[in-house]
């Protein structure tokens, strides 16, 4: 009959034989490298360069381009630049609802911005204003119709067929 050893006795034993070996595996196995980056050559040289292969004579030139330049902008003209209020309005008034400002690139109404995106010289003074306008949360393209007066003192502006006239402040 076979003797067997007590469960403690096995269980020490292979504590134990687990203990002597060696945390590296590549001690088991000769050859295996554990960690490939350890085992990098230091002073590799680069292969030199196949008989075909086509070796630049001059650098690449260097070519500046200048900046794009921005589309020109018209201007409105002068004779329309200016305050402008609702005829029945008090001018100096900023809560009238037809209160505008004319400057050369801007229409600056009671409740909207609008910047001048193109302006076309029309016969008799006009003008017509293409315009990106925003105003309340939203934005919009507008071209309005602007003619001053003969005398320059009223500005009527057709917006959609809607024609309003204003008086200079």
């Amino acid at each position: 009959m076979r003797k067997s050893c007590p469960p403690v006795t096995l269980l020490s034993l292979l504590l134990a034989a687990g203990c002597n070996q060696a945390s590296d595996k590549s001690a088991d196995q000769p050859g295996v490298v554990a960690n490939i980056l350890d085992q990098t050559l230091p002073n590799v040289e680069e292969a030199p360069p196949a008989a075909n292969a086509i070796t630049p004579v001059e650098s690449p030139p260097k070519i500046d381009t200048p900046p794009p330049e921005a589309a020109p902008v018209g201007l409105i003209p002068a004779a329309m630049q200016g305050n402008w209020t609702g005829t029945q309005d008090r001018c100096g008034d900023r809560s009238a609802d037809l209160e505008l400002t004319v400057t050369p690139d801007r229409l600056l109404f009671h409740e909207s911005v609008g910047t001048v995106q193109s302006v076309t010289a029309g016969e008799d003074g006009r003008a017509a204003v293409e315009a990106a306008f925003t105003g309340e949360g939203q934005s919009w393209t507008r071209t309005l119709a602007l003619r001053t007066s003969p005398d320059g003192k009223a500005l009527t502006i057709v917006n959609d067929g809607t024609a309003v006239t204003r008086k200079r402040c």
